[in-house]
């Protein structure tokens, strides 16, 4: 079976609604030297010789590409072929044909994560400890933060499930997409078998998505540096409060609350004029990676 001729038809359907992008159809006549008895016989060489293939750009409108084709008889003849071809812009930037090939999509939403309530705003809009006049924090106080996530989908010749497992729950170790260390934190990674044909090859590869999260205070623990005990010269004691019984005679007893410790450990006496906050301790407890080498940067 050989091509004899082809003939392109007057434009097929084009068509745009307001506020979407247009589409446009191609059809062309393909006539052949022998009959075809089914469709599925054309084949790759009837497609060919319309000279156009999968995201050709329009000859007019270069910015529709070809997208889908579809074959039928023309008029009923097995000597003449119909292939229409469908023009649409592609919803991903630099679309390749292989699907390996393909840059990774980013999609980003924003949400919330609770936090212990540790700070506040005052009157000039300076950041101060939230604590009582006594210098203590509200025990079980929580807020929200405000959190951006980046879900990133791309596909993968393989699924590195070592790679996926050894990642997940890290934070940043250096500076990521403009950000700090130890702001972003990958929230998890799956992935999914998938299959393609391209130029009549059959494509096995996996669709991954790897969703990471931003949290401008960071994720590592913030603590109150508070404690029962304290270091008073290389010894650990107990921190005990004063007592006075409506009658009977002042004495030491063991603290009820938690009590503010300086960074050697040694309690911290308070002034008798003001309060005096507890220091806040930056503690990391999970592991740190280069998110510049596991996901790269989203498109510009």
């Amino acid at each position: 079976m050989a091509v004899v001729s082809v003939t392109e038809l007057p434009e097929g359907t084009a068509s745009q609604r307001f506020g979407e992008p247009p589409s446009r159809t191609r059809r062309f006549v393909v006539k052949l030297d022998d009959p075809a008895t089914t469709r599925s016989s054309m084949g790759a060489a009837v497609q060919a010789a319309t000279g156009v293939g999968y995201l050709t750009p329009h000859p007019e409108h270069p910015y529709l590409l070809a997208f889908d084709v579809a074959y039928d008889l023309h008029e009923g003849s097995r000597w003449h072929h119909l292939v229409t071809w469908k023009y649409e812009i592609p919803k991903q930037a630099n679309l390749q044909q292989s699907p390996l090939s393909r840059p990774d999509i980013w999609r980003w939403s924003t949400g919330g994560v609770a936090i212990p309530a540790l700070t506040y705003y005052d009157a000039t809009d300076t950041v101060q400890p939230l604590v009582n006049t006594a210098g203590d924090f509200f025990e079980g106080l929580t807020e929200e933060e405000p959190t951006l996530t980046a879900h990133i989908s791309g596909n993968r010749a393989t699924f590195d499930y070592n790679t996926a497992t050894s990642i997940h729950g890290a934070i940043n170790s250096t500076t990521y997409l403009g950000r700090n260390q130890h702001t972003w934190r990958v929230d998890g990674i799956s992935g999914e078998p998938a299959v393609e044909v391209v130029n009549e090859q059959e494509v096995r590869y996996f669709k991954v998505e790897a969703t990471i999260t931003f949290k401008p205070s960071g994720w590592n623990l913030q603590l109150p540096n508070v404690g029962f005990n304290y270091v008073y010269g290389g010894e650990r004691r107990r921190v005990y409060v004063w007592y006075d019984p409506p009658e009977g005679t002042r004495e030491a007893v063991p603290a009820s609350n938690p009590q503010p410790l300086d960074l050697n450990g040694n309690i911290v006496t308070a002034d008798p004029g003001e309060a005096n906050p507890p220091i806040i301790l930056n503690r990391r407890t999970k592991k740190a990676v280069d998110f510049n080498t596991y996901f790269g940067s989203p498109p510009p």
